[in-house]
């Protein structure tokens, strides 16, 4: 089943945007191809806001989010290189277009 903002962006948005713009081809046309939703978790605050932002996150999106580590220490941050500083979830295809349509 194909998403109601999918159908409408290849029925009518992608056929405006090819007449008002003067594309030659319809795969010039600008089309959305992920959504990368990122939420970021102090760790100083304890491994239960992370466990938090994670619930959260699947809930809102319904996917399984992925871990952030940092990169490099920071003094100043008290953070430290491989500690888990948030989670992000990337969607595409059909649960972008669900996403987006909520």
């Amino acid at each position: 089943m194909i998403p109601r903002l999918q159908e409408k962006y290849q029925g009518e948005i992608r056929t405006k945007l090819q007449g008002l713009d003067k594309y030659e081809n319809i795969h010039q046309v600008p089309k959305i191809e992920k959504i990368i939703l990122h939420m970021g978790v102090s760790p100083q605050l304890g491994k239960d806001v992370l466990e938090d932002a994670i619930k959260d996150m699947t809930t809102i999106t319904g996917r399984k989010p992925v871990l952030n580590k940092a990169k490099v220490s920071v003094a100043n941050f008290k953070l430290r290189q491989g500690m888990n500083t948030g989670c992000r979830v990337t969607l595409r295809r059909q649960g972008m277009y669900e996403f987006l349509d909520r």
